[in-house]
């Protein structure tokens, strides 16, 4: 039997930081019979987005507004007793290049690490915040967030999202590039129209034929549309067509942003708010929109939600996993035998190689179960096959960093060690990502047989950098192949100066 990472209680509080393009979000919440109760909220228009060049660089500015919201995030996390904090950034630090010192300091200035997740990602969570907090409608919903670097779409029915799709189009980037310099325009409106509709238009059929019953908007530029669309109208309570060409009409007719007489705009979201109704208006037309509501929750209620579901056994990654081992025809009998083995081996050196903690016990697991995820391209070089594939694929749950560690395991479990792509690796994982391929490795290879007998006792001797394993001498003698696999390994570590000693139980080397 495999034995699971046992379910743990959900901490008291939890708090869920958002680093999107525009604006940084923090929300602290405590989980109470079943339900999320918001405790408190900050915002900051940080702008990180305006602050990444064509090139991918971020520029000083940028990351010294970014730093300075973060540490305020984390005094305020101190004070509140939050340790159980997820923060996630999207798309300025996708397209960010260069980024691994920035990820440091913003570590160091919220005291949390800062993972990165894909556009589908970022959709699935979106798509979970707004689920939890909107009554359940019979049939299927429409989700549309617009954030300041991309727009998500997603169709889902009750919790579970049925389509996922994020756009390269923003408030911020459609800022920058049609209403730069403040002044709108019935030109300018048109082009930035007819940019959107191209970005839309990929996903235009899929969503079409899937179809919806409510169509809702998260986030904080739905949100700002809905309340400018009040203030001219009062009492009303959706946003349709109608109202969304009344707003274009009145920024074309205030002609500059700071003209725009909408109290309910507060000045740091007027100068991206004509993009924000342009690209929504877009949305309208080409998907056939004819009413919106306005969603209280998005992507950092999304957080909150999946760190639960994480204490449970309602782990979103878990369900990835199990679907790409159907998906590329894993043998499961094998990576369950693989797995049971690093479980052993994991309470053995656990301690001494600071792996003693649920996150790297999950990273062995998955490691296991899709370890040869790249039989399915081809057998030759299939490690390699499967590191490209854990690395590109989109993977429901998981964050960038997650998969290229997943990745590094897997397309180092066999062969010659490729050490150099452990500097891609976040802290601490650049400098323990070689224990965890060491022992996957060995379970590996003692499994190469691929038969059901049991392996016997091992004793692990973990050290800094070197391992010593011993085994009975009888059935080192009965496996005489394990044994030139062995010695074959202890060459494959030395060369990634990892020393690997093979004893037998009464003390003698093997090699």
């Amino acid at each position: 039997m495999i034995v699971r990472v046992a379910a743990r209680p959900v901490p008291e509080v939890l708090a869920a930081v958002d680093l999107g393009s525009n604006s940084f979000h923090l929300v602290v919440a405590r989980y109470s019979h079943g339900q999320l109760v918001i405790i408190d909220r900050l915002r900051e228009a940080v702008r990180l987005g305006a602050g990444v060049d064509a090139d991918g660089r971020l520029d000083r500015e940028a990351m010294a507004r970014a730093l300075a919201c973060l540490e305020r995030f984390g005094q305020r996390l101190r004070d509140m007793r939050a340790r159980d904090v997820r923060a996630v950034g999207t798309n300025a630090l996708r397209k960010a290049h260069r980024k691994q010192a920035f990820l440091e300091r913003a570590r160091a200035a919220l005291g949390h690490p800062i993972q990165i997740v894909s556009g589908r990602e970022e959709a699935r969570l979106i798509y979970s915040g707004v689920a939890h907090t909107m009554s359940r409608v019979e049939g299927r919903r429409l989700v549309v967030d617009i954030g300041g670097g991309s727009t998500e779409l997603i169709i889902g029915a009750g919790l579970e999202p049925l389509e996922l799709e994020s756009t390269q189009m923003g408030c911020v980037g459609m800022t920058h590039q049609f209403f730069a310099d403040g002044r709108v325009s019935a030109k300018r409106l048109a082009r930035a129209r007819v940019a959107a509709r191209q970005e839309l238009e990929p996903v235009k059929v899929m969503f079409l034929q899937r179809g919806w019953d409510q169509a809702a908007g998260s986030s904080g530029t739905v949100r700002a549309i809905g309340d400018a669309l009040r203030e001219l109208r009062p009492g009303s309570n959706s946003i349709t067509p109608q109202g969304l060409q009344l707003l274009l009409d009145t920024l074309q007719a205030a002609g500059r942003v700071e003209n725009l007489g909408l109290t309910s705009i507060d000045a740091e979201r007027r100068a991206v708010f004509p993009a924000g109704v342009t690209i929504l208006a877009a949305i309208f037309e080409v998907l056939g929109c004819e009413r919106m509501e306005v969603a209280d929750g998005a992507m950092r209620e999304g957080l909150l939600w999946d760190m639960i579901g994480r204490f449970g056994h309602e782990d979103a990654r878990e369900r990835t996993v199990a679907a790409m081992q159907a998906r590329y025809q894993i043998d499961r009998l094998q990576a369950g035998r693989v797995e049971t083995t690093l479980r052993g081996f994991i309470d053995q050196v656990g301690e001494t190689w600071q792996l003693d903690d649920p996150f790297a016990v999950q990273m062995l697991e998955w490691s296991a179960r899709l370890h040869e995820i790249g039989l399915d391209v081809a057998h030759s070089r299939h490690h390699q096959h499967g590191a490209y594939l854990l690395e590109n694929a989109d993977m429901p749950g998981f964050t960038r960093e997650e998969q290229r560690l997943l990745a590094r395991l897997v397309g180092n479990h066999r062969r010659k060690l490729q050490i150099e792509g452990f500097a891609e690796l976040l802290p601490p994982w650049e400098g323990r990502a070689i224990f965890l391929i060491v022992l996957l490795r060995l379970a590996v290879l003692l499994h190469r047989g691929r038969g059901n007998a049991p392996l016997p006792e091992l004793q692990l001797l973990p050290r800094s950098r070197s391992l010593e394993i011993r085994f009975p001498v009888r059935w080192l003698k009965d496996h005489p192949l394990t044994v030139a696999d062995l010695r074959q390994e202890i060459e494959l570590l030395r060369a990634a100066d990892f020393r690997l000693k093979v004893f037998s139980s009464r003390g003698n080397p093997v090699v």
